[in-house]
């Protein structure tokens, strides 16, 4: 009796597993569907972009135009903003539409860009107007609407801008990191 019942049970919860899989997929897939990026001005970063609902977006110092360096437990942390591979990004108020791209990310999806680098949210921003990412480990930071990198001074002096891989300093104590 217990052998025939497995037999029933156990392909009737494999069927419901794969289904539910299927499911979350779909959900990931159509939540990629359409990226909208826009700026917000911050009074601590001034002219940063946001996703769609407000939330940051950063860089990753060892990306490089084109191609993502976070893999594995990264991505745990610094989820990318991903579209569907067929759609594209859209762009809000303060960015520029010819900036914007994407590349190719893992699952058929595709991770966007901007001025040619990856974008990613920060697993700790729970809400709209949360930058708990900004220089963390010295290698993510928010970026400004032309797709400069924005350092904020950790004493609270000037700003450092990294625009493609040359560094400007206006001054004020030492960098995050």
């Amino acid at each position: 009796m217990k052998r025939g019942l497995i037999r029933i049970v156990l392909p009737l919860t494999l069927v419901a597993a794969a289904g539910a899989a299927a499911a979350l997929v779909a959900t990931n897939a159509s939540a990629g569907a359409k990226a909208t990026v826009k700026t917000v001005k911050n009074g601590t970063f001034g002219v940063v972009l946001v996703d769609g609902s407000g939330k940051a977006l950063y860089r990753y110092t060892p990306d490089s135009k084109g191609k993502s360096a976070c893999t594995g437990q990264c991505l745990a942390y610094w989820p990318p903003l991903l579209i569907k591979a067929t759609a594209k990004p859209v762009a809000g108020a303060g960015v520029t539409a010819s900036l914007l791209g994407s590349i190719k990310a893992k699952s058929g999806m595709r991770q966007v860009t901007y001025a040619g680098f990856p974008l990613y949210h920060y697993k700790a921003d729970s809400k709209a107007g949360e930058f708990a990412g900004q220089g963390v480990d010295g290698t993510w930071y928010v970026v400004s609407s032309t797709g400069a990198l924005v350092k904020k001074k950790a004493s609270g002096g000037g700003d450092t801008t990294t625009t493609s891989g040359t560094t400007t300093d206006s001054g004020g104590g030492a960098a995050w990191g």
